[in-house]
């Protein structure tokens, strides 16, 4: 998790909302077990887009505010953003190349 930055709802609008460049966010929580299986595929996906992405990751748990906000109905969930709009929703544990291909055709739109 060395480039991936846990955020929470009082950091948000500056990490996610107000980023000069594109931000995965990972909604998840410490007891979903597709989550957890997702955290690896997260790790690596912000070594592969070190430098083009930021990789943020929100608790569910502990930013339910923000959750809501989001409306985030099931976990995991990963949203890239770009100035403050929503690019693509990826919902529910996928394999690595499927979460690539929403994100490199989201940032192709660019």
């Amino acid at each position: 998790m060395a480039n991936v930055i846990a955020v929470n709802e009082n950091s948000f609008k500056k990490e996610v909302l107000d980023s000069g460049i594109p931000v995965l966010v990972d909604f998840w929580a410490e007891w979903c077990m597709p989550c957890k299986m997702m955290a690896p595929v997260v790790d690596e996906l912000s070594a592969d887009y070190k430098g083009k992405i930021k990789v943020v990751k929100i608790n569910v748990d502990n930013n339910t505010i923000l959750a809501t906000d989001m409306q985030i109905l099931s976990i995991p969930v990963l949203i890239l953003f770009k100035n403050g709009s929503e690019l693509t929703r990826i919902i529910g544990g996928n394999t690595k190349e499927y979460v690539k291909k929403q994100i490199d055709k989201a940032l192709a739109k660019l």
